[in-house]
């Protein structure tokens, strides 16, 4: 996974990845059967909701979409405004990510989740955040990590025959999605939004150190053709 045209952002990413395996995990079982990361599944959702299937909700699906791309036109214009350093773009979008998420866990620690503001509140933040994220991803251009969608990724996969970070992809995701579904199904909510929020303060951390050196390859914008992975 060493690639000096990426440096530390692979990894970070992949651990991005974890997070959205587990918000979404999140979102989907204690928030009522939304996601704040898988937009594709909200679009499906919203289409099972109007036409009347049990036990989703048409207004969860159109809330997260609108303040997921409410995050992907703010982290858009983030992109465009601090373009020259891949990694301190990261950890400035990380560092707001980790305050909505450490808002959203101390919301829920004290008012539990149930509740609908409440609910629509997280929905609205999280999905936001999400927003944020794949949109800053989609800047930072490292190939085969989106950090959300895997469809392409696994076609690619399946497809080519090859590529490690495809397949280390889809592990973390999977990764995420378990440890976020054991934690809601078996601690707590905040619990778990406590765990998003250890996973993103650790990509912030280790993204500023390694930016400590301005010259290297991998901070640049555009990095050059990436060969094969």
């Amino acid at each position: 996974m060493r690639d000096p045209r990426h440096g530390p952002l692979v990894a970070m990413l992949l651990v991005l990845t974890v997070v959205t395996g587990l918000v979404d995990a999140l979102s989907y079982l204690a928030l009522g059967h939304v996601f704040v990361a898988n937009m594709t599944g909200n679009v499906i959702f919203l289409g099972f909701a109007l036409a009347g299937a049990p036990g989703l909700s048409a207004r969860a699906s159109l809330a997260a979409l609108a303040a997921f791309l409410a995050g992907a036109l703010a982290g858009g214009h983030l992109a465009r405004r601090r373009p020259a350093h891949r990694g301190r773009l990261l950890v400035l979008t990380v560092a707001v990510q980790s305050a909505l998420f450490a808002g959203c866990a101390l919301l829920a620690a004290a008012f539990g989740h149930t509740a609908e503001p409440v609910r629509y509140t997280l929905i609205g933040v999280l999905g936001g955040a999400m927003g944020l994220q794949n949109a800053v991803v989609r800047a930072l251009k490292v190939p085969d990590l989106t950090t959300t969608v895997l469809t392409m990724t696994l076609t690619a996969l399946a497809a080519d025959r090859a590529g490690p970070r495809r397949l280390a992809s889809a592990a973390w995701m999977f990764a995420g999605a378990l440890l976020g579904a054991v934690l809601v199904l078996h601690a707590a909510v905040p619990v778990a939004l406590a765990a998003a929020l250890a996973l993103l303060l650790a990509v912030a951390a280790l993204t500023h150190h390694a930016s400590g050196h301005p010259a290297a390859p991998w901070t640049h914008p555009d990095p050059g053709p990436d060969p094969g992975r």
